[in-house]
């Protein structure tokens, strides 16, 4: 990273590495340069924007890992994220999370959004107005995911009856979202309801200005349809914080085109071809992914990792690469996962406990992933966004280039430096059926 001679308009702070991916892949459709870091740059680091470099960007997204990690370390984490962002010039701020909300009575997108909220209207008195209210909209409709009447829907059913009530580490037991995020916070939280929303822009901005009247500091916002999303975009355009899912930034890059901030550019999601072997890695338990996973076995090479061996001591690194070298040598790209159904899940769970049977699953592909990158492996794609987190770690990748859509919330990416490598990383609730096979076809391609 050099010193940089244009500075990035808009700064995301994302709780997971695949959320983070997510929400630069709606960046890159709006036609801004997007690079995602991993992990909070050391200070003092700057990102280049000349217009010929792999690290130019007009948004700038730091994944952290802070989605289950305790409230107060979340916060300190984002925190950091949130100075060395407005060191590189930022002007306008994003949290993202997950569009299923995912969190728990203890946090952490309560205890996130009061630190920012606060660190932003402490540092920014002349326009204190703007940085003391925020929305939180995690609807992205596209992959099924809509708020009304403050309440999400995942699919047609409610949050809390769409399996996400089972998720092992953030079960979603309430669809209302204005009652789970004010069991977070200190904080009024109102509604911005989908009759102002349906209204327009206007609507929507005085519907802000009578919260802020009635002392809401953060507003769940309805919203039902992309629609809806480039009309909250809009209404948020002088707010110096805004929180949700990737959707929210669907609107966000017309803003500063408005503002004769951000050019006209059709390259935004130019990617290097990168040359090598692949390979699958999947860790999440979602429904999505254990649907791809089972399409891939049924025609593709697959090996199960069993995270009750790996806790016993069981070379089970060392098995996957053996399965896999084959594979290899002939160039054919092979599965290695840890999915499991839910009750498999529990029982793994019951025996290890869930913070080390999840952290046991991560640190297992992550040492599969060094070995297969040792052994010529350069395109990966990867499901579960704490897996991908660990992944990312374990490759020693600091920043991503945000190419073009493989399916809703996935984007291609590579890795800036003189030897990329192209990564599809993928949340677990997303992606097609035939996601695997779809990406490692667009990793395969190169440029978009």
């Amino acid at each position: 990273m050099t010193a940089t001679t244009q500075r990035a308009l808009l700064g995301c702070i994302a709780d997971d590495f695949t959320g983070a991916t997510d929400l630069a892949n709606m960046l890159v459709r709006g036609g801004m340069r997007t690079v995602q870091t991993i992990g909070v740059p050391e200070r003092g680091e700057t990102l280049q924007a000349g217009t010929d470099t792999d690290m130019a960007a007009d948004a700038i997204v730091v994944a952290l890992k802070s989605r289950n990690i305790p409230a107060a370390e979340a916060v300190a984490q984002s925190l950091a994220a949130l100075d060395w962002l407005r060191a590189q010039g930022c002007r306008q701020f994003v949290f993202k999370y997950c569009s299923t909300f995912d969190s728990t009575d203890a946090g952490n997108l309560g205890p996130v959004t009061d630190a920012l909220l606060d660190a932003l209207s402490a540092s920014n008195n002349a326009n204190s107005e703007a940085s003391a209210f925020t929305v939180a909209c995690p609807a992205f409709p596209e992959n099924g995911r809509t708020i009304f009447r403050g309440h999400l829907f995942v699919g047609d059913a409610l949050l809390n009856e769409s399996g996400m009530e089972n998720h092992p580490l953030t079960p979603m037991r309430d669809a209302n979202l204005v009652r789970v995020l004010q069991r977070q916070t200190r904080s009024k939280v109102g509604l911005v309801r989908y009759d102002a929303v349906a209204q327009g822009v206007n609507t929507v901005r005085e519907s802000f200005d009578a919260l802020r009247r009635d002392g809401v500091r953060m507003a769940i916002a309805d919203a039902v349809s992309d629609a809806d999303l480039y009309v909250l975009g809009e209404a948020c355009a002088d707010l110096t914080l805004i929180t949700g899912g990737s959707g929210i930034a669907l609107g966000l890059p017309g803003n500063f085109r408005r503002a004769g901030l951000l050019e006209p550019r059709d390259n935004a999601a130019q990617l290097p071809r990168v040359e090598g072997l692949s390979a699958v890695l999947a860790g999440s338990a979602s429904k999505a992914t254990n649907a791809q996973v089972a399409a891939w076995r049924a025609t593709r090479p697959a090996f199960r990792i069993d995270p009750l061996a790996a806790a016993r001591g069981k070379a089970v690194v060392e098995q996957a690469l053996a399965f896999a070298q084959p594979y290899l040598d002939k160039g054919e790209p092979m599965l290695i996962y840890a999915t499991a159904t839910p009750d498999e899940v529990k029982a793994v769970q019951r025996e290890l406990g869930v913070d080390q049977a999840g952290h046991l699953v991560e640190a297992t592909l992550a040492a599969i992933a060094r070995g297969l990158h040792e052994r010529g492996v350069r395109k990966f794609v990867v499901a579960g966004g704490e897996t991908s987190g660990a992944v990312v770690q374990a490759l020693n990748v600091r920043s991503l280039r945000i190419g073009a859509q493989i399916d809703p919330g996935v984007p291609a990416t590579a890795t800036t430096g003189a030897q990329p490598l192209a990564l599809a990383l993928k949340s677990g609730n997303f992606g097609a059926t035939d996601f695997f096979e779809k990406a490692l076809r667009h990793l395969d391609g190169g440029v978009q």
